[in-house]
């Protein structure tokens, strides 16, 4: 099977969507598929792939991390000719949520092609956690659905006739222009699922969590330590420093808690200069190390290392996949998103609301709990669960029903 997947950004680029899409390309061709991922050009260097189709794009962030490549008729041409050579496939995979699911869905539609829709993105608190307008925002975003994207798709049966739908304004009404031209429509996780089902996105989504690579993992456990190694209790952040993400009220909260610990912070973005004032003017009583990007093997080592990662978003995520890692890893994790605690199960120590008081009190209890030596323990069957080669077998079984839908 040929797949072809669309992304928003180069799947080099940092993001824990880009960081799935490589797995999943991995995996699939030591499966026997061939897979072509499209997406916009990176501006810096980075590893190249002869799987790689970078589109003409521009970049859209000071570090040049992040890049746009414009849907229209001049992208189309570039795009059929550059996969002119690549031919024939069978399944397009977008798991892309603004250009790069415009691209997509044309290309699909332009060659009779069938679609698996895989949604990484609650685009309603994503945009209201980084536009200043987000209302403006989402109405613009829906106009352009409506001029980018290809007729012929039609409103799923759970999505007719609500208030949003015949707006077509908020992001589920976006988010229903995708899937409407799409055979299957994917999620990473179950909450994530049902809340695309309870808002009319699609009347049946399948769930796929975002997996761990599986020799990472098996070479992770095979060299993490079998006992605690001796010292204060140890934290790990991990993730984008952007404001959705909530760096700088988990580093309020550890000026705050005064626990005696070592905290480790992995990542980078925008955010940096900021946090970093923010630990020199606070002075806290742990110590607060910034490690910077680290490679995928590395930031496995650290959190097989770690006593508990701490996730702090909350509302955003539609996995979180940090904490799926860790626990694969048999490390628990202090939770801010309710929603990916119950998705985890056991193993976490439950933030109770949004509050800096209240992750820091949280901070606290995790703590004692592992300076006692009887901290919260991570459902050991996650492990088996998350691997990629399952995440895989499961997709495929899409793709083929997708496939087979269109005879």
């Amino acid at each position: 099977m040929h797949v072809v997947m669309f992304a928003d950004q180069h799947v080099e680029s940092l993001g824990g969507a880009q960081v799935s899409m490589r797995l999943q390309k991995r995996f699939l061709e030591r499966a026997g598929h061939v897979v072509t991922v499209v997406a916009p050009r990176l501006h810096r260097p980075a590893a190249h792939d002869a799987s790689y189709l970078d589109l003409v794009s521009l970049p859209i962030t000071v570090d040049r991390e992040y890049a746009l490549t414009w849907p229209g008729a001049r992208t189309d041409r570039f795009l059929d000719a550059e996969m002119g050579a690549r031919l024939p496939v069978d399944v397009v995979h977008v798991q892309a949520d603004f250009w790069g699911a415009f691209i997509g869905h044309r290309y699909a539609k332009r060659h009779g092609l069938p679609v698996v829709h895989t949604m990484h993105n609650r685009v309603d608190v994503g945009i209201e956690a980084t536009a200043p307008f987000p209302g403006l925002v989402l109405r613009a975003l829906n106009a352009w659905a409506r001029r980018a994207l290809p007729r012929g798709g039609s409103v799923p049966e759970a999505g007719r006739g609500s208030a949003a739908a015949g707006r077509g304004i908020d992001g589920w009404a976006y988010l229903r222009q995708l899937a409407a031209l799409s055979r299957a429509v994917t999620a990473p996780s179950a909450h994530f699922a049902r809340r695309l089902e309870r808002h009319g996105v699609a009347p049946s989504v399948d769930v796929i969590w975002n997996g761990i690579d599986d020799d990472a993992l098996d070479a992770a456990l095979a060299a993490g330590p079998t006992e605690r190694r001796p010292g204060r209790p140890r934290f790990v952040w991990l993730g984008r420093m952007s404001p959705e993400k909530r760096l700088l009220p988990f580093l309020e909260a550890v000026v705050e808690s005064r626990i005696d610990a070592e905290v480790e912070i992995i990542g980078g973005g925008g955010q940096l200069r900021a946090a970093q004032r923010l630990v020199e003017r606070g002075a806290p009583v742990a110590s607060v190390a910034f490690a910077g990007r680290l490679s995928y093997a590395e930031t496995l080592r650290r959190l097989a290392d770690a006593d508990a990662v701490v996730q702090t978003s909350i509302g955003f995520e539609t996995q979180g996949m940090t904490v799926f890692e860790a626990a694969s890893l048999g490390t628990p994790a202090v939770v801010s998103d309710p929603d990916i605690g119950a998705e985890l199960g056991a193993g976490t120590w439950t933030v109770p609301d949004a509050t800096v008081a209240a992750l820091a009190q949280t901070l606290r209890r995790a703590a004692v709990d592992i300076a006692a030596g009887s901290p919260v323990t991570p459902d050991a069957s996650v492990a088996e669960r998350f691997r990629q080669s399952s995440r895989t077998a499961a997709m495929v079984a899409v793709y083929e029903r997708a496939v087979a839908a269109g005879r």
